[in-house]
């Protein structure tokens, strides 16, 4: 997106950050549904007469992209998923404005869940729920599209089956039984490179993220009676990518972030030996410091290729 400008390559966005909006359904029969959302805007446009002359008249106001905001969520008659709305509101930025080229959208859906009273399902209570629904739709003027589906602040933890390589400067103590938890960061990148081929299916995209994280869990955990052996970190990541992929068709890519949080066996000893024998019963938990794993699974030309990073958003 960069372009020439007085000798220099000058590259320039603006938007609106952390627009907070919350919309209510109601369904003739009284059952309620609510989804709170916070939204990012940033607009690629040709303005740079308000860099170089002062001149504002080609600026879309920030305070007009957080109204809009709260004018397409009224717009939206019927529930639609997060991936849906970011896209919508994309495409009015790409369309109502000539001289927007690009519009990215970043969305993070607070995770409202549905309570059971006496087994049944309420009509219009709602508690919070932890790891919560990220989205990213870029949208640009041809009607080219990415779109980046995630989850984040997924905490998991299994009481067993972790191992890892013993060294010179390993200082962990050796123990029948190592915890494995971490806090997964998830991000999925669809095969969707148009507007018009992103499937109409209403909810479409809410029940594939309800099955990207069930593919994820399962994959962590294993079989319920005896779960699964994990060599370590990376190969447990590896495996939740490559079962996403091969799962999901429409899915290219899969990046998970998943930091080693420690549950250190407690051993309580003074020189004239152990005050206390544990055995592998209690721990002391400790996120600081901790482990950083990540990586980047993705399928070209049904081939499956490893990265090691971060996905770096392409307007251009």
């Amino acid at each position: 997106m960069a372009e020439r400008v007085e000798g220099f390559n000058f590259e320039q966005r603006h938007g609106k950050e952390r627009v907070r909006v919350a919309r209510l359904w109601k369904t003739k029969e009284g059952k309620h549904y609510v989804v709170e959302w916070r939204v990012g805007i940033s607009l690629f446009s040709d303005c740079v007469n308000s860099y170089l002359r002062d001149d504002n008249s080609d600026i879309v106001a920030t305070d007009t992209m957080k109204n809009t905001v709260y004018a397409k969520a009224k717009e939206c008659s019927e529930i639609l998923s997060v991936e849906n709305f970011a896209i919508e509101l994309a495409k009015h930025f790409i369309s109502f404005y000539r001289q927007v080229t690009t519009a990215i959208v970043n969305i993070v859906e607070k995770p409202w869940e549905r309570i059971i009273v006496d087994g049944q399902p309420h009509m219009h209570g709602f508690k919070l729920g932890s790891e919560r629904h990220t989205v990213e739709a870029i949208v640009k003027k041809s009607g080219a599209l990415q779109l980046t589906s995630g989850v984040e602040g997924l905490s998991v933890l299994k009481t067993t089956k972790l191992r890892f390589i013993r060294d010179k400067y390993t200082a962990l103590p050796e123990t029948r039984e190592r915890m494995l938890a971490t806090e997964v960061t998830g991000l999925w990148r669809y095969s969707y490179e148009s507007l018009s081929s992103v499937p109409q299916k209403p909810l479409y995209f809410m029940e594939r993220y309800g099955d990207v994280k069930r593919v994820l869990l399962e994959t962590f955990f294993g079989p319920p009676n005896v779960g699964v052996y994990s060599p370590s970190v990376q190969s447990t990541l590896y495996q939740m990518a490559r079962a996403t992929l091969n799962r999901f068709p429409d899915i290219d890519s899969v990046q998970l972030k998943m930091p080693n949080i420690h549950f250190l066996p407690v051993n309580i000893s003074n020189t004239g030996g152990q005050i206390v024998k544990f055995n592998d019963d209690v721990y002391l938990p400790t996120d600081e410091p901790h482990g950083s794993i990540q990586a980047t699974l993705s399928c070209f030309w049904s081939k499956i290729s490893l990265t090691i990073g971060k996905w770096e958003s392409n307007p251009g």
